[in-house]
């Protein structure tokens, strides 16, 4: 436990509006189940199908294994916080809240950079795909993901177990992240803010930015080739943009800050904990001919065969 007398905290949540907190209850519960029949039916098909020889959708079914356990880090809590009065956690739980947040957050993002690199591969060194991408270097590659984003939440933890709390507990948050911590900390904690600033704010922000110079590459490397390589190539691509932009924007706005306010809108904590998982498994099935290939073939041909 930390220093202080701190045993618990209370989540203040998103609203104080009763009305408004039942009527969000009941929406977010319907998010948080579609969030978990959505990416499971991408993962279950990816693993039911060839698709997972490909290391595209190998990583697919990670992150939509990623984006089912990032939410559930937050999502019931936040619905049960909704309906009742008193939204306390306990100072374990706050840390360990904040540390799977942080790991599976900082999973997925490494593996949207493995896809980024996966299809920049395949499109500008194509002759190179099979042996660059073969099916060791991809388990490599998420282990390194996975090894990261430990790293990285286990520093997040290391910082706020050593904060004195000695004073007020009410986070001003549905959740428990480290800005929110830092400010019921009773010492100086401006080091600390520049430090995560540094770590996961620069981060995002040199993360999204490569990111967009990659793509940026691999378009200029479609021009080159035929229209239908060109489609099909676009359609995957686009689907994956579209992914990365509705992850790092809100991330950015939340750790960077702006001017003296420290970053912990949770307008845009919602993007990225509940927006973004709801509609990733939309946006690689209803764009990927591919997915809706193998989905049909998982998940309809297979039930005909059984009912015959």
């Amino acid at each position: 436990m930390g220093y202080g007398n701190i045993t618990e905290f209370i989540l203040l949540g998103l609203f104080h509006n009763e009305e408004v907190k039942t009527m969000c209850s009941v929406l977010f519960s319907f998010c948080y189940l579609a969030i978990l029949f959505g990416n499971l039916v991408v993962l279950l098909t990816i693993r039911g199908s060839n698709l997972r020889e490909y290391p595209m959708y190998f990583f697919l079914s990670y992150l939509s294994f990623m984006d089912v356990c990032f939410t559930s880090t937050v999502a019931p809590k936040l619905i049960i916080d909704l309906l009742v009065q008193c939204n306390t956690i306990s100072y374990n739980g706050c840390i360990a809240q904040m540390f799977y947040a942080h790991f599976f957050g900082a999973t997925e993002i490494f593996i949207l950079v493995v896809m980024a690199y996966d299809r920049y591969v395949a499109i500008c060194r194509p002759l190179y795909y099979m042996i660059t991408m073969n099916r060791p270097v991809c388990y490599i590659l998420v282990i390194v993901s996975v090894v990261g984003a430990f790293i990285h939440s286990l520093v997040h933890v290391l910082i706020v177990i050593r904060l004195p709390f000695c004073g007020a507990n009410e986070i001003d948050h549905y959740f428990c992240d480290i800005f929110p911590l830092l400010k019921l900390a009773c010492t100086d904690t401006r080091l600390l803010i520049i430090i995560i600033i540094t770590t996961t704010g620069v981060l995002s922000i040199l993360t999204f930015v490569a990111l967009v110079i990659s793509y940026i590459i691999i378009l200029s490397t479609l021009r080159t080739r035929s229209s239908k390589g060109r489609h099909k190539a676009l359609s995957t691509c686009g689907s994956h943009i579209t992914v990365v932009f509705m992850f790092f924007l809100p991330l950015i706005f939340t750790y960077v800050p702006m001017g003296d306010n420290v970053g912990n809108d949770k307008v845009f904590a919602l993007f990225y904990t509940m927006i973004a998982p709801l509609f990733n498994p939309l946006i690689y099935t209803l764009r990927n001919t591919d997915m809706k290939n193998a989905m049909k073939k998982v998940w309809i041909q297979e039930k005909l065969f059984e009912g015959k």
